[in-house]
């Protein structure tokens, strides 16, 4: 009995002894996952250096190309369109003409109208005889009145009749200036069939086609549309936000769809003072103009514009979330100045420093820092790996 109890004890032992040495690790386990201190988001940093490179701030808007001087060429009369002489794309001369109204019917109230003077002009002949006939049996009355002649009644007669001559020629010859001005007029819209170009340009648009019946008794019906294309203006629409950061003759610059890495330069020619709401949205129109001799830009394009507010070539740089709190100026109002924790070997210790420009991700350093000294900056893993969707400072996303 004695042999086979230690025979069947020591399996028993040996179990006992694993089990507490599984108690042991699980214990460990326990601590090491849940009982060891996690480090405090404080702990949790990354540090930069500051850099030299370069620094634009700007403001982006979107905007469309329109040529800067334009305009569209109606129909004055109203008529059957009957020749157009020019196509789009043409480049005319001023007084070149670019279209052909029917004149029949102004021709027509022309002739009527020189018609109509010459008959009154032929009754106003007639009339100024009678005068003149009048006026002698008056002078011949008026002498034999004096010897008695003649009657009273017959010098009154001589004279009613030279009064009334001269009144009907008087009345003759406003009728004659009155056709004449009707003439005029008339004259004036036989003109106006035959359309002439304005001013030097190229035919960028045409409204109207041949055999159309144009009616201009109500509004100026658009035949053509010139415009010079060697300078062209983009009409930027910025937000309420911004246009207060923008001034007349700023530069900028801006990019078209399919332009690569082209830059096209130009400056700010006016800021529009009336706004267009646009889905509650208050936007100020700005006109850019840049030049065109090369042809590149047509009307309509979509642009992006970048309103250079400044620049700083090989600056000490910083990124944006290497900045503390902001410090108050003198005047207890946000300055330039900003509290900023700098690494060293001793440890890290804050420190104020003055910034120049900024973007969304970066600010230039006037003072308190050198290329070189290390930042303390918090590890935001909310932030990393988002791509920039836009262009820096704007909001704005790329065309």
């Amino acid at each position: 009995m004695p042999k086979s109890f230690a025979l069947n004890s020591k399996p028993r032992w040996l179990r006992l002894t694993g089990i507490a040495l599984l108690l042991v690790l699980l214990a460990f386990g326990g601590w090491h996952f849940f009982g060891k201190p996690q480090a405090s988001d404080q702990e949790k940093t990354d540090t930069v250096e500051v850099t030299l490179g370069d620094l634009e701030e700007n403001v982006t808007a979107q905007g469309k190309l329109e040529p800067k001087e334009y305009v569209d060429v109606g129909a004055q009369v109203t008529g059957q369109l009957q020749k157009i002489f020019v196509k789009i794309g043409d480049k005319v001369s001023a007084g070149q003409q670019l279209a052909q109204i029917d004149p029949r019917i102004y021709a027509a109230r022309v002739a009527a109208d020189e018609a109509n003077i010459k008959n009154l002009q032929a009754q106003l002949t007639g009339q100024q005889a009678q005068v003149v006939f009048a006026q002698q049996q008056y002078e011949r009355n008026r002498e034999l009145l004096q010897s008695q002649g003649v009657s009273v009644q017959d010098f009154q007669n001589s004279e009613f009749t030279l009064k009334n001559a001269k009144a009907t020629a008087e009345s003759l010859q406003a009728q004659i200036e009155q056709v004449q001005s009707t003439l005029n007029g008339d004259k004036t819209n036989l003109g106006f069939t035959k359309i002439f170009a304005s001013m030097d340009g190229t035919v960028v648009d045409q409204k109207a086609r041949e055999g159309q019946t144009l009616n201009a008794n109500q509004t100026t019906p658009t035949i053509l549309q010139l415009a010079k294309l060697d300078t062209m203006t983009v009409r930027a629409q910025v937000a309420e936000a911004d246009v207060m950061r923008l001034s007349s003759d700023m530069p900028v610059y801006f990019t078209t769809l399919g332009s690569g890495e082209r830059r096209w330069q130009g400056i700010v020619r006016q800021i529009l003072p009336t706004p267009e709401v646009i889905n509650n949205v208050v936007l100020y129109n700005v006109l850019v103009d840049v030049d065109n001799r090369d042809r590149q830009l047509m009307t309509g394009m979509s642009t992006q514009m970048f309103f250079v507010l400044g620049k700083a070539e090989q600056v000490p740089l910083i990124p944006i979330n290497a900045l503390g709190q902001r410090q108050l100026n003198e005047d207890r109002e946000p300055g330039h100045a900003y509290k900023v924790k700098v690494v060293t070997e001793q440890g890290i210790h804050d420190k104020t420093i003055q910034i120049g420009l900024r973007t969304r991700r970066f600010a230039q350093v006037l003072d308190g820092l050198a290329v070189g000294e290390k930042l303390q900056i918090k590890d935001d893993k909310n932030k990393k790996g988002k791509k920039d969707q836009g262009y820096p400072g704007s909001g704005v996303p790329r065309l």
